[in-house]
């Protein structure tokens, strides 16, 4: 049964020098999250263009979040 949280869509794009590494470690720690967020690694995420952000909505994204 699908509910509606499963068919949510959100892109992570991290810093790999910060959140990515983060993101990482609480891999390795066997951490779980949402099989609806997706992480995308950037080398800043000073350098994030806010075309691929748009595109990202356009694409079917439900949400954003840039961490660095």
């Amino acid at each position: 049964m699908s509910t509606e949280a499963d068919q949510i869509q959100i892109i992570a794009y991290c810093c790999q020098h910060c959140a990515y590494a983060a993101a990482d470690l609480a891999g390795g720690l066997r951490m779980q999250y949402s099989p609806s967020v997706k992480i995308v690694e950037l080398p800043c995420s000073g350098r994030m263009d806010v075309i691929a952000l748009l595109e990202a909505l356009e694409q079917g994204a439900d949400g954003i979040l840039v961490a660095g």
